[in-house]
């Protein structure tokens, strides 16, 4: 396989690869976007419409770093191949609009489709990259969640009124297989595996689970990742309540745009001078800096999408970080299973935890609460980069 983003096939396959990236972060999105039309359809389902939104996140809790150790043994390619048919498949269900209990199974399995392809793509868009521009590739696909649910805001509102949610359903699933077709054709054959007969009984995933996150090279992306997402959609949630009515459509708009656009630039010009690591730090740093205006009052709508600016670091350093910290193939599969799992905890803890700090607390709870998971983000890069050379030092 190339290892040059020079080359204009490398280049044209790390952008399919991000298209199926989208396809993922879709997966999320059609769901969260369309949310009230979901409420409508189901309105039997009371409060539990939710697990719409969540289950596929329950998954990856539990199953994040299991995908990464099954991607890297049976293949990425054939798994990545297998997963957007599996998510095409589910969406085409979905768009039957099933009983609840029905399209609450869809999801499930929608999971398992959604896991694979957020392990398998970027370990492939990683190996697939020069040293030069990896950390231009990572950002780029750090940026696939923000953009498709911009997309889907965009595009996907105006095609549920003319064709309703049937037809975001099967316009998903149309850009699930095209990205397998392209793929297919595309890839070359998977690098057979050393330890692909390995057997994953229950014991050696525990024990799998246990070197990864006890190992300062795998776990540090993700374990930066949990307390970036702790507050990533938590606070996309509750911000624009506590900026002028006026301002909150803007806000709520251009803060996820800020993200991408800040994500962007760490990949073409901070990268090239820092290490991922230290890109991470830079930015929990440079977000906190932001909060004394949130306090004050004073510009909080600027303060806002400033805020979500410097995360923006955060998230385009992180998944650079994993190549940067795990040059094989399958200690990439291993770190970006373990972003995968700490993501989907950070999301589906960090809603509640940030809501029951502002309504026990007051704005200042929250804001102490949000300080507290970037403090504690740079103080697990600094601690895990000692480790690191402690280690090097040993060898």
């Amino acid at each position: 396989m190339s290892k040059s983003l020079q080359s204009p096939a490398s280049v044209g396959l790390v952008f399919v690869l991000w298209i199926a990236g989208l396809g993922a972060a879709a997966q999320f999105a059609k769901i969260s976007v369309m949310f009230p039309n979901l409420r409508e359809i189901y309105p039997a389902a009371g409060p539990e419409v939710g697990l719409l939104v969540s289950l596929i996140g329950f998954l990856g809790i539990g199953l994040g770093l299991f995908a990464g150790l099954i991607v890297a043994r049976i293949g990425f390619r054939k798994l990545l191949l297998a997963a957007l048919a599996l998510g095409a498949l589910m969406s085409l269900y979905q768009a039957t609009l099933p009983p609840f209990a029905m399209m609450l199974a869809s999801r499930f399995v929608e999971g398992a489709s959604h896991l694979v392809i957020v392990v398998a793509a970027p370990t492939l868009i990683a190996r697939l990259s020069s040293d030069r521009y990896r950390g231009l590739a990572m950002t780029l696909w750090s940026t696939f969640f923000g953009v498709a649910f911009a997309l889907v805001a965009w595009f996907g509102i105006p095609l549920v009124g003319a064709y309703g949610l049937a037809g975001l359903f099967v316009a998903h699933a149309i850009v699930l297989l095209i990205s397998a077709a392209a793929l297919a054709v595309w890839l070359p054959p998977d690098r057979r595996q050393q330890d692909a007969g390995t057997k994953l009984t229950f014991q050696e995933i525990l024990l799998e689970h246990k070197r990864a996150y006890s190992s300062p090279f795998v776990s540090a992306p993700a374990i930066g990742w949990l307390f970036y997402t702790l507050t990533f959609v938590s606070l996309l949630t509750v911000l624009p309540d506590l900026v002028p009515p006026e301002d909150r459509a803007f806000v709520a708009g251009a803060m996820p745009l800020a993200g991408i656009v800040s994500a962007m630039f760490s990949g073409v010009v901070i990268l090239q001078r820092l290490s991922a690591v230290n890109t991470v730090v830079l930015g929990f740093a440079l977000a906190m800096g932001t909060i004394p205006f949130l306090w004050s009052g004073i510009g909080t709508s600027w303060a806002c999408i400033v805020l979500f600016g410097m995360l923006g670091l955060v998230q385009g350093a992180s998944f650079a970080a994993v190549p940067e910290l795990n040059r094989d193939t399958e200690g990439q599969a291993r770190a970006n299973g373990a972003v995968a799992q700490m993501g989907n905890l950070g999301n589906t803890l960090g809603t509640p935890l940030l809501l029951t700090l502002l309504a026990v607390f007051g704005v200042s709870g929250m804001i102490w609460g949000v300080i507290a998971c970037y403090l504690a983000g740079i103080a697990a890069h600094v601690l895990l980069r000692r480790k690191r050379r402690v280690m090097l030092l040993d060898v």
